[in-house]
């Protein structure tokens, strides 16, 4: 007798390497002669960020651009004077195996940053920046679908996976100048520049996406002995070609500012009072369909013996995304600590950790914001002093997390208030983005021997059997404890559901 088995081939994904990798950071800096000399140092930050990456065999290579500002101010009690140097570093990676459509996750941070005078013309910075390194790869799982012949008989689950994956990124640069009220003094330098995205709008048109979404861009800048703030909103919409795209396609579209040029320029007097606005953004696109198979979850043969192979698949899905929001309070400073004049305040986050809840519906988010300001002290002086303040959040998901998880801070807008009784308080109102993967794990039939040398061996000569069955009993056990058809039970005994709703006697068919 032929037998026949029909097998399918689903893709999941798969780790290929999880690590961190450091960058030094070390400037030797001599100020240019227009510089004025230094007095007093003020704040230096480093601001890291992945502008590209690929992958060639089995090495990753990334390149990684570091902004230093070095805020520091003259004798002469002026404007805050800001200096800004880009360093450049090409990395590269083992990452053991070259991998199949591979999936590149790079996050960059600064770890720290010491700075000092060396005298009053030279700086000295030293810092750390690590990069999150995540690269997966696609495996290739082959099950049985269908079996004929050799009364084999099957049962079968639906499962759904993606079976195709787009990806696709757009590296753009955005233009916009905009004036200065006559209100607002004018620029004497740019000292601080902050980039937020919020979600962008997509749509496919035509085999293409459309992505849509909004820069909001908060400035500060120095003006005669005091500080300025700023802020500004650059819409984009740009069209990125994604091959084979269509409304199959479950579409997700992230965006990050690479840099953000501010330049001023002046007018006829001389003054700065055009700012001039050079974003450039790297716009990602994913695009997973998703499709759905019958595969065999168990096998028997009613008259000659079988053996089944199992195996664990993986069967990768979107991500499911929740969007929440939450708060933090915190004390910043009491009586005599408060600054004379607070310009302005934000907070970043930084460690951010994530772990899950005991109940296993919900995340907690933890780690460190740091509230920073610009003011001036009591004795005058312009100050940009950061506070820590440890956090932990819990987050209510609702479903039950059985994937991979992730959580991202994607924006924090902060307000302060100084009370009647001398005390400066600060929240922030944090919004976070939760990706929680959905890969079920089946076991799955893999492969199906059946020997057709020998019979099975019965303990009788019957044609039924009497059994009485157990409420909740899946009816496939039963049919193949005794080697007879599903169907036949079903149909002797008029069921109606793959299970018995409740404990009963059964007739069972003996099929020859």
């Amino acid at each position: 007798m032929d037998f026949k088995i029909n097998r399918e081939t689903i893709p999941a994904s798969e780790m290929i390497y999880s690590g961190i990798q450091e960058q030094g950071i070390e400037l030797d800096y001599i100020l240019p002669d227009y510089y004025p000399d230094i007095f007093r140092l003020v704040k230096c930050e480093i601001q890291p960020v992945i502008t590209d990456s690929t992958i060639n065999g089995d090495r990753l290579t990334y390149e990684l651009q570091c902004d230093i500002n070095l805020l520091y101010c003259s004798e002469d009690g002026g404007s805050l004077q800001c200096i800004t140097q880009r360093q450049n570093f090409s990395k590269s990676v083992e990452l053991g195996r070259s991998p199949d459509s591979p999936e590149i996750r790079l996050t960059a941070k600064t770890d720290h940053v010491n700075f000092r005078a060396v005298n009053k013309r030279r700086l000295d910075v030293r810092g750390a920046v690590s990069v999150k390194i995540g690269v997966t790869g696609e495996k290739l799982q082959e099950v049985v679908s269908d079996a004929f012949g050799m009364n084999i008989q099957l049962k079968k689950i639906p499962i759904k996976y993606a079976s195709r994956k787009l990806t696709a990124e757009k590296v753009i640069q955005l233009t916009e100048e905009t004036e200065l009220s006559p209100a607002q003094p004018s620029v004497t330098s740019v000292i601080r520049s902050e980039c937020n995205i919020g979600e962008c709008e997509k749509k496919i048109i035509s085999g293409k996406l459309l992505a849509k979404g909004e820069i909001g861009i908060k400035m500060l800048y120095s003006c005669d002995s005091s500080i300025e703030s700023m802020d500004f909103s650059l819409p984009f919409s740009q069209i990125i070609d994604i091959d084979d795209i269509d409304e199959t396609f479950d579409c997700s579209v992230t965006a990050e500012v690479t840099s953000c040029n501010i330049t001023p320029s002046a007018d006829r007097d001389g003054e700065n009072r055009t700012l001039k606005f050079e974003p450039e953004l790297k716009i990602k696109c994913r695009a997973v369909k998703i499709s759905e198979i019958m595969v065999v979850s168990d096998a028997y043969s009613t008259i000659y013996p079988c053996e089944t192979d199992f195996s664990v698949i993986q069967a990768e899905q979107p991500p499911v995304v929740y969007a929440e929001n939450f708060r933090h309070n915190t004390k910043l400073a009491e009586g005599e600590t408060i600054p004379k004049n607070i310009y302005a305040m934000w907070c970043s986050p930084k460690n951010i950790n994530t772990r899950l809840g005991n109940d296993g519906k919900s995340v907690i988010i933890s780690g460190m914001l740091t509230y920073s300001m610009a003011c001036e002290d009591s004795g005058g002086s312009i100050s940009m002093p950061d506070r820590d303040e440890a956090f932990e959040e819990t987050i209510e998901i609702g479903d039950k997390v059985s994937g991979s998880f992730s959580a991202e801070i994607t924006g924090i807008a902060v307000s302060y208030n100084i009370t009647s009784d001398g005390i400066l308080n600060a929240k922030a109102d944090i919004s976070v983005k939760i990706s929680v993967g959905s890969s079920a794990e089946i076991k799955a039939v893999t492969g199906i021997s059946i020997d057709d040398s020998a019979r099975k061996q019965r303990d009788g000569d019957y044609a039924i059997k009497l059994y009485f069955g157990t409420e909740n009993e899946d009816i496939w056990d039963i049919a193949k404890r005794y080697s007879t058809e599903i169907d036949a039970i079903t149909e002797e005994n008029e069921l109606t559901s793959e299970r018995l709703e409740n404990g009963s006697m059964l007739i069972i068919p003996i099929k020859e």
